[in-house]
């Protein structure tokens, strides 16, 4: 009887240690946060200058890092936004390339509805190769993410 138990205390703490090694000592094991850091203020750990967390073949973490936020302004649209993402691809910078791609989607995104269709998906060829391009910075293909970028900006 005893055997049975010891075993099954032993598999659930070789189980438990590989989730106690995720979370850094010194963070808030619920948000990730750092002490004194409150989630959503200022710049947040940990910080990346590439693209990551896009699709499940390039996620390492359930931490997203914090990527290189684009030079534009408040009033950029998503035009500007996939234009900032290609020259950031051409030069290398696949962390401003995706923050740029995702903030091109969230503002191809904002858009007037009818009252009762705020759930109907916006189906715009537009938004979709945005959605496209950062599947392919996801994937690692730098080349692609720029030619969908190219057809989104012809549109």
């Amino acid at each position: 009887m005893r055997s049975p138990i010891l075993a099954t205390v032993a598999l659930l703490a070789m189980s438990a240690m590989p989730a106690l090694a995720q979370t850094p000592s010194g963070l808030d094991s619920a948000t990730g946060a750092r002490p004194g850091h409150e989630p959503g203020i200022g710049t947040s750990l940990p910080l990346s200058d590439k693209a990551s967390n896009i699709e499940p073949s390039d996620t390492r973490s359930i931490i997203a890092p914090t990527l290189p936020s684009s030079s534009l302004g408040a009033n950029a649209t998503a035009r500007d936004y996939l234009t900032a993402a290609r020259a950031a691809l051409a030069a290398g910078h696949s962390g401003q390339a995706q923050q740029s791609l995702e903030m091109a989607e969230t503002r191809a995104l904002d858009r007037s509805v009818v009252q009762g269709q705020e759930s109907e998906p916006n189906d715009s060829q537009f938004i979709s190769r945005i959605g496209e391009a950062r599947r392919a910075l996801g994937d690692g293909d730098s080349a692609r993410a720029i030619a969908i970028i190219d057809l989104a900006l012809s549109i």
